[in-house]
């Protein structure tokens, strides 16, 4: 019988781009469903694995399906999958743990020292189907539009980082507004925050951040948030902190901006060089905690939950693209002139 065969994004060598080709279907193993994908979002991570910048060169090897935001639904259940039925929709959680490690048994999966990345260190979803074990699969209701939750796996980082802290109340800095950034406005918002100020360089991203509920949004090659604490009636500073921009300066401001005793989540990757100023964070008895992926699974019940309690995300989708014309949405997201990209993947050109 010959070899079922399907399209994908795949990244062929170590060069720049990433190639549509046909590879063959994957079969489920034990304890695996395959799924048939619907629509993918494209993230930053994915565009650093275009780009083939250093981060992807350290972390990858080629040939390899990328992708990682996407919804489908069950194709086919492997040999002890039995929780999810084929037809039934789902996404799924985009790192497969080793559950018997210490932080796995201690629910904290997120930190699992051996985690794989899907499209990362094994095949993803940028593709008509994708195999993960069921253990990481998590169904999706019927009232959730598939657009949103293409992304739910970055909508899960923004609500990580900002559910970190207690938000009632509290007047919230924002460094980076891409579109995790501009997610969390909308979380922040949500979860009670009095002000949310968000800064960036790019005036199109500031202007989504303004449309998901933003108090102040600041570029800061021209004005500073502190121009707006009086406005605001912030007096002595920032509650929260979320470093979303994986800048060292943006880094630097924030927590030059922090109120004595605040809290600072840390979700941008810094550069190997980054310096800081160590007396903003000790003197100022500063907390910091660093925010990797989504605690598995309590953020994706939070999200969801949200969502379906009308958090509304649909202004961070910005573009639309049949698969095929994934250049087209690489290029969208490239220029900063976007938030969300979705891939269509229901149909073949």
């Amino acid at each position: 019988m010959s070899e079922r065969m399907m399209d994908a994004l795949v990244k062929t060598g170590p060069v720049k781009g990433l190639t549509l080709t046909q590879v063959p279907v994957p079969t489920p193993g034990n304890g695996e469903v395959l799924i048939k994908i619907h629509k993918t979002a494209i993230c930053g991570t994915d565009v650093h694995i275009y780009n083939w910048d250093p981060w992807s060169q350290a972390n990858l090897n080629p040939p390899l399906v990328t992708g990682h935001e996407y919804v489908g639904e069950i194709a086919e259940c492997g040999p002890n999958a039995t929780k999810y039925k084929v037809g039934q929709r789902v996404t799924g959680e985009g790192h497969i743990i080793c559950g018997t490690c210490r932080n796995c048994r201690e629910g904290n999966g997120q930190w699992c020292p051996t985690a794989k990345g899907v499209g990362v260190n094994r095949d993803g979803a940028f593709a008509e189907y994708l195999c993960i074990p069921e253990s990481n699969v998590v169904p999706v209701d019927e009232d959730l539009d598939e657009d949103l939750v293409s992304f739910f796996d970055a909508f899960g980082n923004a609500t990580h980082t900002a559910l970190m802290w207690d938000l009632v109340g509290e007047d919230v800095l924002i460094t980076g507004a891409g579109p995790i950034g501009i997610m969390a406005v909308a979380i922040c918002k949500y979860a009670g925050a009095r002000n949310v100020v968000i800064t960036d360089v790019n005036d199109f991203r500031l202007d989504l951040a303004k449309k998901l509920g933003a108090d102040a949004c600041v570029n800061v090659a021209k004005e500073k948030p502190e121009d707006y604490f009086e406005a605001l009636k912030i007096k002595e500073g920032f509650d929260v902190g979320l470093e979303m921009s994986g800048s060292a300066p943006g880094l630097n401001q924030l927590l030059s901006l922090m109120r004595n005793g605040g809290k600072v989540s840390l979700l941008g990757l810094q550069g190997p060089n980054t310096q800081i100023n160590w007396d903003h964070v000790i003197l100022k008895g500063l907390t910091l905690q660093g925010i990797y992926g989504r605690k598995i699974f309590a953020t994706w019940n939070k999200m969801i939950a949200m969502v379906q309690g009308g958090l509304d995300l649909h202004p961070v989708i910005t573009h639309h693209f049949h698969y095929t014309e994934f250049e087209k949405g690489f290029e969208a997201m490239i220029s900063g002139n976007s938030g969300k990209v979705v891939l269509d993947w229901t149909t073949k050109k």
